[in-house]
């Protein structure tokens, strides 16, 4: 039952993601980046934050699976969040209502970082 609600979460939650690509590729305006507008940077914490707890749920609806790059074994949602992340950033290049921004891919791997970490703690709580 937990594996299929945490799925759920992790769908939900891309899908989520998908419609603010969506809304922000068709020049519309983003309602909750507001919620962000007290922090300095609220566009880099917003990115941070998406990412970050993006990267924790699909890590754990894939059971905490890791990806063996030698003797590093990153988590294969953290892989896989990384690569959509930066194929994102790079596609705004070719979108006229947006623009690549290399800070946008630093906030978002600085999330994807941390909320590795926080995956981490989780799987050692939950096995």
């Amino acid at each position: 039952m937990r594996s299929k609600i945490v799925n759920i979460m992790a769908i939900s939650f891309s899908f989520f993601i998908g419609g603010l690509i969506y809304t922000a590729n068709t020049g519309g305006t983003i309602l909750m980046a507001s919620f962000f507008q007290f922090l300095p940077y609220p566009d880099k914490c917003g990115h941070l934050m998406l990412f970050g707890i993006l990267t924790l749920l699909v890590n754990w609806a894939l059971k905490f699976k890791r990806f063996p790059v030698g003797s590093f074994q990153p988590y294969l949602g953290s892989v896989l969040v990384s690569f959509f992340v930066l194929l994102e950033e790079l596609s705004q290049g070719f979108i006229v209502t947006r623009s690549m921004d290399y800070w946008d891919l630093l906030a978002d791997a600085v999330g994807i970082i941390l909320f590795s970490g926080l995956t981490r703690l989780l799987e050692k709580k939950v096995g």
